[in-house]
């Protein structure tokens, strides 16, 4: 693997600076160093001036054929969610997916939209006068300010709000991005409990059989930081049922052709550390994992290793195709059967960027030790279903 080159780097963004621009799409000017993609160690000065470990980074280090295990049993779990936050970017207006929505109450990266019921009400109030609107408005003792009264749009979408024609929840882009493996009870209005999650219950095979792969991931992540990986390890096996099979991790989030905006990973064991590693099929540019606050960004490409600190800010850089890149993506023949109408962003392109982040997730420490065993096998195509 060669000897890594060991690198320090200070802060060219203030916190403050950084933080202001969670949620926003980084590209490569914010690099203020050459790219990375090779072997090396890299370590930031903090505001202390003490040196904190930022990522450690090793090409080809994961072999052909656990690659092929990985992309056999793998490839089809990077399913379309809306629950991504920052990390989706700002709401995409003119995107195929909300092009198809009447959204409501948008705000950066998260927006509601109307429901079915909802865009009915929308119709029908349409075609009421202003007169018509402000006497239903009164009806419904809707609280307002002084200037709605005159706006015919603002009342009608009061009304609709009034009358529960708002989607229950806000959501982000739709993006082909999933957690496999166990999760932690969820507080929402699903109420689910601690559990494997749906996706790998209903794939149950597929997971098993690529476990040699994450296994892989596990063991660069105990062989490059020992101190963090015994941290984690020890605390995955105080809850031994929650835990991928010979690793530290409790929970796997696969992404496709996912472009990340400025975040912070949350929810994962704070004393660990992020494992990132990469299967690719066809031909693409950029994708490159960024910290813009210190200006230092990676190329993780297929069967590289990248351990590194999520709770610092990082996204992706623009991923695109030359022309010769995608002459040759092409001839690639089919790997997805994806409905473009849908819209989910990303996934329509002929390569394919799976990522896989490695975690521990914080809350799995809270869950019980006795689980129903229907919550932690296989179970087909059925969903949970919690009675209360």
């Amino acid at each position: 693997m060669g000897r890594p080159r060991k690198i320090v780097i200070d802060k060219f963004l203030t916190d403050k600076e950084t933080s202001n621009l969670e949620g926003k799409w980084i590209d490569e000017s914010y690099m203020k160093h050459p790219l990375i993609n090779f072997n090396v160690d890299v370590y930031y000065k903090d505001d202390d001036g003490s040196e904190k470990l930022l990522l450690k980074y090793r090409k080809n280090c994961i072999s052909n054929s656990l690659i092929r295990t990985g992309w056999k049993s793998y490839k089809d779990l990077a399913k379309p969610s809306r629950g991504r936050g920052a990390s989706a970017g700002p709401i995409d207006t003119g995107g195929t997916y909300w092009k198809k929505r009447t959204i409501v109450n948008t705000n950066k990266w998260s927006t509601g939209y109307l429901t079915p019921d909802g865009n009915t009400m929308k119709d029908d109030l349409e075609k009421l006068s202003l007169e018509e609107l402000q006497d239903k408005f009164k009806e419904l003792e809707i609280k307002h300010d002084d200037d709605i009264v005159n706006e015919k749009d603002k009342i009608i979408f009061s009304i609709i709000q009034k009358q529960g024609g708002f989607s229950r929840m806000k959501v982000n882009n739709q993006v082909a991005s999933n957690p496999i493996g166990f999760y932690e009870s969820s507080t929402n209005f699903c109420k689910l409990p601690c559990r494997l999650t749906h996706f790998t219950r209903t794939n149950y095979d597929k997971f098993n059989q690529g476990l040699p792969f994450i296994q892989k991931i596990d063991s660069m992540f105990q062989q490059l930081i020992p101190e963090s990986y015994e941290k984690q390890v020890t605390q995955a096996n105080k809850k031994p049922h929650l835990k991928i099979p010979e690793t530290a991790f409790s929970t796997i989030t696969i992404n496709r052709n996912f472009r990340t905006a400025l975040h912070r990973d949350a929810g994962d064991y704070k004393d660990g550390f992020g494992n990132l590693t990469v299967i690719e099929r066809g031909k693409y540019r950029g994708g490159y994992t960024i910290f813009p606050q210190f200006g230092v960004a990676v190329d993780v490409r297929n069967g590289d290793f990248l351990a590194m600190d999520v709770h610092q800010w990082h996204s992706n850089t623009p991923i695109y195709e030359t022309e010769e890149d995608k002459i040759y993506n092409e001839n690639l023949q089919p790997a997805f059967k994806d409905n473009p109408e849908v819209g989910t962003v990303g996934i329509y392109n002929k390569y394919t960027r799976l990522t896989f982040v490695c975690y521990l997730r914080e809350k799995i420490i809270n869950c019980p030790d006795d689980i129903q065993e229907e919550f932690l096998k296989e179970s087909g195509s059925k969903k949970i279903v919690v009675n209360t």
